[in-house]
């Protein structure tokens, strides 16, 4: 008889023992096994903290030091950190296969179901993946094969997620260089400019407009209802899929189920996912009506041109029907309106007070606050001018910092204009939470005068963390 020879077991990092990692344990991880360059650019101003602990808004580092969570993981936690309905939807499917694909599965149909209750108009038919940028390539395929049409028309300043078909469509050109060439026949123009839009559908060859309500990586980027209507009614003059990315501004974000139904239009191909998971599982979908699945999809020989191996499995699924659940039950949106309307208040209170917020801006719990750089000056003229590079550049993360380092609220800038830091707590904060927040923010406008103070320190911690690498 053969004898089987047990190999060792490699020198594997336990879950326990990973919890356990020091923070230059999990740096050198990270540096040595991920990326490099995001452990320095992290380690800059500090945000590589570990945290042990979450609930709600708060989360908790090993010291036990508790800090508030208004970056809501970019609209992904609007239910917040470990909302107690996921655990016990999670429970409750434990025994079920999780990946399964010879069957249907009973709760993916459930889930789509229930979403066809709760989104605008007739959108009816969904296709579940795992994340935002996943839900963008499968809504431009669908509106190509839908249309027989090839072009694709975005917005400038957008984010559309960073594969390839979504990178082509998001609107900054510092992230789609370095890929060229990408998916071809797209073209960006200006956001919420009507008549633009109207130029580059006039020729009634374009496929799909894709579009975000509220740009959030633009800088929190509110589109005028006005114009969405404007977007809907050319759009389906020249029979062009107009695509709404939902996908931060879904699940109640601004203060409806969905933003765009503050200017009451429904778009032919929803895209949504961050918070549809419930910030516990990776959880993604775009849905369309009937007639336009059909057109793309409507036979058996079609049926299978699309699909995902994760996508509709057990544990997400049931975790989005216990989000949209939890969303009627603690009335989410209303909340969202309603302490989004208090903070906007008092934010613009603080604008009028320091004349270097530059604009306030956003709706519901998704807010931006825009900051003008500081103006040069002696520092700027020894370094160079490099400083100057710096505020222009993470004048939001600088800002970010401060309230982190000094205040423990958790903040970041947007992407595409890092002069703007982002607002966006989980729906559930509290009006005491927000103030602690609106109190932080007195303190470091007050403490740094004219901002450039903090500018300039912020500015040479940066500065001397470059020059070492």
């Amino acid at each position: 008889m053969e004898k089987k020879i047990k190999t060792a077991m490699p020198d594997f990092i336990s879950i326990e023992e990973a919890v356990a990692l020091s923070r230059e344990q999990n740096r050198d991880n990270h540096r040595r096994f991920i990326n490099p360059e995001i452990v320095n650019l992290m380690g800059i101003l500090n945000f590589d903290k570990c945290f042990v602990r979450a609930k709600g808004t708060s989360v908790w580092d090993a010291d036990g030091n508790e800090y508030l969570d208004f970056l809501g993981g970019y609209g992904a936690l609007n239910l917040g950190h470990n909302h107690p309905a996921l655990d016990v939807a999670l429970a409750s499917v434990q025994e079920l296969p999780n990946l399964l694909q010879a069957s249907l599965n009973p709760l993916a149909g459930a889930l789509a179901s229930n979403l066809a209750l709760v989104t605008p108009g007739e959108l009816k038919y969904s296709f579940f993946g795992n994340s935002g940028a996943e839900a963008v390539e499968g809504a431009l395929k669908l509106a190509r094969a839908a249309t027989g049409r090839k072009k694709i028309v975005s917005c400038e300043g957008s984010f559309h997620g960073k594969s390839l078909g979504a990178l082509s469509v998001t609107g900054r050109a510092k992230y789609r260089t370095p890929f060229a060439p990408l998916v071809p026949e797209v073209e960006f123009i200006a956001f919420a400019d009507a008549a633009a839009l109207e130029q580059a559908l006039a020729k009634d060859d374009v496929a799909a407009f894709i579009m975000e309500p509220v740009q959030g990586e633009g800088g929190i980027i509110v589109a005028p209802d006005e114009y969405l209507q404007k977007v809907r009614a050319v759009c389906s003059a020249h029979g062009t899929m107009f695509i709404a990315d939902e996908i931060q501004t879904g699940f109640g974000r601004t203060g409806k189920w969905f933003a765009c139904e503050h200017a009451e239009v429904t778009p032919d191909i929803l895209c949504i996912s961050k918070s549809f998971g419930g910030g516990v599982m990776p959880l993604a979908a775009y849905m369309t009506t009937e007639k336009i699945w059909k057109q793309a999809y409507g036979s058996v020989e079609k049926a299978m041109l699309h699909t995902s191996t994760f996508g509709g499995n057990t544990r997400a699924v049931a975790a989005g029907i216990a989000v949209l659940e939890t969303m009627y039950e603690e009335d989410l949106p209303r909340q969202a309106a309603e302490k989004g309307e208090y903070l906007l208040g008092k934010l613009q209170q603080l604008q009028e007070k320091y004349p270097f917020i530059k604009e306030v801006r956003g709706r519901g719990l998704l807010i931006g606050l825009e900051f003008t750089p500081p103006k040069k000056g002696l520092m700027n003229l020894l370094t160079g001018g490099a400083l100057e590079k710096m505020a222009n550049e993470y004048v939001g993360a600088m800002v970010a910092g401060e309230l982190l380092n000094k205040h423990r609220i958790i903040t970041a800038y947007t992407l595409n204009n890092p002069n703007v830091i982002r607002l966006e707590p989980p729906l559930t904060v509290s009006y005491e939470q927000i103030d602690r927040l609106l109190a932080a923010l007195e303190e470091v406008f007050a403490k740094n005068k004219g901002f450039g103070d903090m500018v300039f320190a912020s500015g040479k911690t940066i500065l001397g963390s470059l020059l070492k690498k």
